[in-house]
């Protein structure tokens, strides 16, 4: 990582207040035959003017105003808006309750453990007393696959156990030393934690994925981190189908001291996402991170709707959004696997998110989507804590899995 990529996991660097200005007065729109990213008649949201950086961004304000752009594909810049009714945002709720400190290693393998209990309560039902033959080999094969590690992991893992100790005796633990380090070579070339290049300013990151994977809190527990690392953070609450999402990046913004661009329920979220751009770049933001609406991979109306945001975005910044980040729900399995691959065609995922370890017996699934994809894994999450999002490490998670110390 170079210099400018300061602050060891995360990124660097400083973070500035912004205050409330009087806002403009209306100007009519400027015709041009470009896109307009807004729907018609659809809310969107512009920031008050950005004063000096020694004033509190708590008196940062959002403004609700009307747009009468129609959308299609001849894309116009929106012309300056002016205030029409100001919303503040909302009372900042208590952060949830961190857990007493432990080593992350040891969350992990307490997240882990309805994945790695089930693992190693089957190596110990078919090796206690068994040499490793046909048999036992096709029987520990069908109990990985159970554990979704998918059939090309769980055939080099019986491949390797066979090169090493065929019809001999094993232990149920020299069984679980195997495991971990066959899955860790296979982890080991996508474990890339995510870095911010400061010579992209600001740096944009797409949240994407479908309902209930956890998109938000995500985006909440890495602006917790960057702002803590100095970087001026703003974010864009860009899932306008749910009321519920907006509030929540809200509160996240309040914890945090980033500014939310929001705008009010159904509207455009193309629209927003290029005003929130096309703002963070005038406030000299360092990093903006952009919330979508859940989708599944399989509404195709949906996901051209996440390829018109990417296409808006591009009319700001051709090369943004810089970083697109899949968030997944390790309880959903197998079908993890076909959203990484509809995702990625659609909106060029980037990388990976993974949620939810701590609630499955399932996350073997990490491996198998790494076997497969190839695609980076930046961080894991183990629990609701800002803390509990981490930069995902290859020998941790195989060792966590299998079991071992």
């Amino acid at each position: 990582m170079s210099e400018d990529k300061r602050g060891g996991l995360f990124g660097s660097v400083r973070m500035f207040g912004v205050g409330k200005k009087e806002q403009p007065k209306p100007e009519a729109p400027k015709p041009e035959a470009e896109e307009s990213p807004t729907a018609a008649g659809s809310d969107s949201v512009a920031l008050a003017e950005a004063p000096a950086a020694t004033e509190s961004w708590k008196d940062f304000e959002i403004v609700d105003e009307p747009r009468t752009e129609a959308v299609g594909e001849d894309f116009k810049a929106p012309s300056e808006q002016s205030a029409a009714s100001a919303q503040t945002m909302p009372a900042a709720a208590p952060e949830p309750e961190e857990k007493p400190r432990v080593g992350w290693f040891q969350r992990l393998k307490q997240g882990l453990t309805k994945t790695s209990s089930k693992l190693t309560e089957g190596i110990t039902g078919v090796f206690t007393k068994r040499k490793l033959d046909d048999d036992t080999l096709e029987e520990l094969e069908d109990l990985l696959i159970q554990a979704d590690l998918g059939l090309d992991v769980s055939a080099r893992v019986v491949a390797a156990l066979k090169k090493a100790r065929y019809n001999s005796d094993i232990s149920p633990e020299e069984v679980r030393a195997i495991l971990a380090a066959e899955v860790e070579k296979v982890l080991g070339p996508v474990a890339q934690p995510l870095e911010i290049d400061m010579s992209k300013k600001p740096y944009v990151i797409l949240m994407v994925g479908v309902n209930g994977t956890g998109k938000t809190t995500t985006i909440g527990k890495y602006a917790k981190q960057y702002t803590e690392q100095g970087l001026k953070v703003m974010l864009a609450a860009g899932d306008t189908f749910r009321a519920a999402a907006i509030e929540q990046l809200k509160v996240w913004g309040e914890r945090t001291g980033a500014p939310v661009v929001s705008g009010a329920q159904g509207a455009d979220a193309a629209g927003l996402a290029f005003d929130a751009l096309t703002r963070a770049k005038k406030d000299g933001a360092d990093l903006l991170i952009i919330d979508t609406a859940g989708r599944l991979q399989n509404k195709t109306g949906l996901m051209a709707e996440l390829e018109k945001i990417i296409r808006v975005i591009r009319k700001v910044d051709p090369e943004a959004p810089h970083s697109v980040l899949l968030t997944l729900d390790a309880t959903t399995g197998q079908n993890a696997l076909s959203q990484v691959e509809i995702f990625g065609k659609t909106a060029g995922v980037t990388g990976l998110i993974m949620t939810k370890l701590d609630g499955t017996a399932r996350g073997g699934i990490l491996v198998a989507i790494a076997a497969r994809h190839g695609l980076p894994v930046h961080a894991i999450g183990v629990g609701e804590g800002a803390s509990d999002l981490q930069a995902f490490s290859a020998q941790d998670f195989a060792r966590a899995i299998a079991g071992v110390s």
